[in-house]
């Protein structure tokens, strides 16, 4: 019988299994990933994820820079409407276009600065940008819903909205049935996942909100369930909006903001909060007495306010605390470990996990610790990357939650006959060009006043930017109010000078100079 020699087959190692694919290496052997769909990586871990990043917002300063500096520069004191019609493709003359922009904006702010706008009447309209922009930052998503309420001599708009947090869209349930589940069914065969309902092509169709959060059991009434669908059958238009950070397709429910830091966050509290206690400690000077009778008797006084002593019932209760003095019993002795308080590693160590947490959240750690000690340039290259987040989701913003709601408030208006807009409800084309408009926020700020003007009359010379273009971005303001302004300021003074008896007073009451009698 023939023995034939079995041949070794080596398997060749390339492209990625050759880094970060390797099973074989020993930093890589531990390392065990499953790649999954989007609901099973983000929908079961939505619950933790929120609870822990309010509990950063709440309790975390890092946390809650964070999150804040986010909201106060992508929308500050909220973004404001300015109508920019086509007036080409509507007929119309710039000056024609102007005061119907000029007219709109003015019948907008009636709505939006009153809180007969928000369904709850708790906020304006701007008040509410911030609250579900900070919401969805904080949740992962936020939604609004379109409602009616009744027309008033003081509120002709029956447009509402209502802001509603994102743990109360969520999967129906049957009674009984603690908890909230992932997946479900409509009655209608539609697939519900955590809340959103989708048909069997994965279109969105529907959401499901319910009367209260999971976690009230406080409020005795049956947990139910609302639809609400996306769009309306007849008009199209939306009935809910879903504000959310759409990261992967397919995706229907939002991350939080802080998920990807969540650890690195909380174990900087923790280690922050260590620290603290342990200077405090350093800084006690506090006296023990160590007697060798049965006496428990101070003969120095307490140090301790009275309201902040331990019950004296605890025969193993010791206070530390300003000048303290505790008698020790017999057989009883101190040992006291010496802290090195403060440490003069906690700030540079800080500071450098502050750079990876803001590379993550996109700012600069110059901003997030609001500690700008670089010098200009690098401040300035700080501020300027931060900005191109803050833009990025300003405009964000402005397309998803701003412009439906504005268009919505539109239609009605045009309905009323409060706003004239020809064929605005015939040609869909024609509709948009009625509702083309920019929200402009606050301003990025200015490190080097001078400078920063200098620049911008330089973009204007060379017809890169506009007047009211910089206007905004230098300080928020509005160009044309400028100018009106600046009209009725130079007319004053032109009249003051004119006026000899407004010309004498102006000139006695000026401060650190005295009128000369003979120059007179």
């Amino acid at each position: 019988m023939k023995r034939t020699a079995a041949r070794q087959v080596t398997r060749v190692i390339n492209g990625y299994e050759q880094g970060g694919a390797s099973h074989q290496k020993k930093s890589m052997r531990g390392w065990i990933t499953s790649a999954k769909n989007p609901k099973d990586d983000i929908e079961p871990n939505l619950d933790t994820l929120r609870s822990r990043s309010r509990d950063l917002y709440m309790n975390g300063p890092l946390g809650a820079a964070a999150l804040k500096t986010t909201r106060t520069n992508v929308i500050g004191s909220g973004l404001r409407l300015k109508a920019r019609i086509n007036a080409e493709l509507l007929g119309m003359t710039t000056e024609e276009a102007d005061a119907w922009c000029g007219h709109v904006e003015e019948e907008f702010n009636l709505w939006a600065e009153s809180k007969h706008s928000d369904a709850i009447r708790m906020n304006d309209f701007y008040d509410q940008q911030g609250i579900a922009f900070l919401g969805m930052l904080m949740n992962g998503d936020s939604f609004t819903i379109f409602k009616q309420g009744k027309r008033t001599p003081w509120m002709p708009y029956a447009l509402r909205i209502h802001l509603i947090e994102a743990d109360r869209v969520s999967t129906p349930q049957g009674n009984g049935v603690l908890g909230d589940s992932i997946e479900g069914k409509a009655t209608n065969g539609n697939r519900i996942y955590s809340g959103v309902e989708i048909d069997d092509d994965g279109a969105l169709v529907a959401y499901h909100i319910a009367n209260s959060y999971p976690t009230d059991y406080s409020s005795g009434q049956l947990r139910e369930w609302t639809r609400i669908e996306a769009y309306g059958k007849v008009t199209g238009r939306p009935n809910i909006i879903h504000l959310m950070d759409t990261e992967r397709a397919e995706q229907r429910r939002g991350v939080p903001m802080l998920a990807p830091v969540i650890e690195t966050l909380k174990q900087i509290t923790r280690y922050t909060e260590a620290e603290l206690m342990a200077a405090v400690i350093s800084a006690m000077f506090t006296v023990f007495i160590k007697t060798a009778g049965p006496t428990s008797e101070n003969p120095l006084g307490p140090m301790i306010p009275v309201e902040q002593q331990l019950p004296v019932t605890d025969p193993n209760s010791y206070e530390m605390g300003p000048g303290a003095i505790n008698v020790l019993g017999p057989d009883e002795e101190i040992q006291i470990a010496d802290p090195k308080r403060p440490n003069s590693t906690f700030d540079p160590f800080v500071r450098s996990l502050c750079l990876y947490i803001g590379a993550a959240l996109e700012i600069p750690y110059e901003l997030l610790l609001k500690n700008f000690q670089s010098s200009y340039s690098a401040s300035r290259a700080a501020l300027l990357e931060a900005w191109k987040m803050f833009r990025m989701r300003r405009q964000w913003t402005a397309k998803e939650f701003c412009q439906p709601i504005y268009e919505e408030w539109l239609a009605e208006a045009v309905a009323l006959g409060r706003v004239r807009a020809p064929g605005f409800f015939g040609d869909p084309k024609i509709r948009k060009a009625w509702c083309q408009a920019e929200w402009n926020g606050p301003a990025p700020g200015q490190l080097d006043p001078v400078k920063e003007v200098e620049a911008a009359e330089r973009r204007i010379a060379l017809g890169l930017s506009t007047r009211e273009r910089e206007a905004i971005e230098t300080n928020g303001s509005d160009f044309w109010t400028n100018i009106q302004q600046q009209q009725i300021e130079i007319a004053s003074m032109r009249s003051a000078v004119l006026n000899p008896e407004i010309s004498k007073q102006t000139t006695s009451t000026s401060p650190g100079k005295e009128v000369n009698k003979d120059d007179e």
